[in-house]
């Protein structure tokens, strides 16, 4: 996406490789959306890292930050041995694999890069097959936004207003976006609509990120606090829900994707609103039977108890009018702790459909059309 800093504008991904410093690049979006940032990690537990701690987010970003970090700490490996290459890659992929456990498109992402790198007969054909397989993950992520934002886009009407949880924008992909790909789409054809961003408690992802990036592009917003949802949809306020996925099931549908997704799917379907999940390939397990045996993590309960934001200009004294340091606010009793589970599973008869970059299907059609989602025995 087309990112305006100070006035000058400059295309970015969300997730890029510098291939000299053998560094992956990633948009620091603790940050945002008051100061924007490219960091560079210099190694694959740094990259992990930044996966763990939410430098970087959304299935798909993270996917491609995992396939470059393996692809990082491939090209680090100094020998030519390639029992202990493979060892060492072994370490790598999962050091990646545990950053953060509920996405499957990392585990994906990487499966496909060693896929790759397999057909190698030595360190170095194998260290530069996986840099190339991490590109083109990279580039099919846009490629496939690109497509549900096609299919997607016959959804919106004029004058809509459509409601979004979380970010499922460019900033969680490489580019373009997954729920948002339908809105710049739309936008792009000529559309007028209106979105309703929710907050997104506890990391607010909603008010933060998806809110900065529509001010970006330019679409007509607002944000709401989450539990103004139901609210606005008794009163008629809401014609259309789209959402991101973290995990689609393809035997059954179900979804996993942030924390009140469930919620705002069974407020959509007691008010008769469509309720959508926009999801690449690569967010869809073939393998689990259940939503309930997917993993969800729980992240630290200081994220529910308190909030971070800037130092606010009646605090510019202490440090300077442009500064954007961050802080974190208890907000919360101070005695009391709290649970924090990053993500719930929404059932497969509450999704009135999956946009994906081959069209639009019900969520019991997936295993059906399993062979044109890409499913491989």
């Amino acid at each position: 996406m087309n990112v305006t800093v100070r006035g000058r504008t400059q295309h970015h991904r969300t997730v890029a490789f510098d291939r000299a410093r053998n560094a992956v690049l990633l948009v620091e979006q603790r940050l945002l959306p008051h100061e924007f940032k490219i960091v560079a990690t210099k190694n694959f537990r740094e990259t992990a890292a930044a996966i763990r701690d939410m430098i970087v987010r959304g299935a798909p970003a993270i996917a491609a930050t995992a396939a470059y970090g393996l692809a990082q700490g491939a090209l680090a490996f100094p020998g030519r041995d390639l029992r202990k290459f493979h060892r060492h890659v072994e370490t790598v992929y999962q050091t990646l694999k545990a950053a953060r456990p509920t996405a499957v498109d990392p585990v994906n992402a990487m499966n496909g890069v060693r896929a790759v790198m397999r057909a190698g007969r030595t360190v170095a054909e194998q260290q530069s097959l996986a840099l190339a397989a991490a590109e083109e993950f990279a580039s099919e992520d846009v490629r496939h936004c690109e497509a549900i934002g096609r299919h997607g886009a016959k959804l919106i009407r004029s004058g809509m207003n459509i409601l979004t949880h979380c970010n499922a924008g460019w900033l969680a992909c490489v580019d373009i976006g997954t729920a948002t790909g339908p809105m710049y789409a739309a936008q792009a054809q000529g559309k007028k609509f209106h979105v309703f961003c929710d907050e997104t408690r506890p990391r607010s992802q909603g008010a933060t990120l998806t809110a900065w990036e529509l001010a970006q592009q330019k679409i007509s917003h607002q944000i709401i606090a989450d539990n103004a949802a139901g609210h606005l949809m008794q009163r008629g306020e809401i014609d259309l829900v789209i959402v991101g996925s973290d995990r689609t099931l393809g035997r059954t549908g179900e979804v996993a994707n942030k924390i009140g997704t469930y919620t705002k799917a069974v407020l959509a379907r007691r008010h008769g609103i469509p309720f959508y999940v926009a999801i690449p390939l690569s967010t869809i397990d073939w393998n689990l039977k259940r939503g309930c045996d997917i993993p969800i993590e729980e992240r630290h309960e200081s994220e529910v108890l308190g909030a971070w934001g800037i130092i606010t200009s009646l605090q510019s004294a202490v440090c300077g009018p442009q500064s954007t340091k961050r802080v974190y606010v208890r907000v919360a009793n101070p005695t009391s702790g709290a649970r924090n589970p990053g993500f719930d599973v929404t059932p497969a008869d509450l999704i009135t459909g999956i946009i994906t970059p081959v069209g639009i299907f019900k969520p019991k059609e997936l295993w059906t059309q399993r062979r044109k989602l890409g499913f491989t025995d």
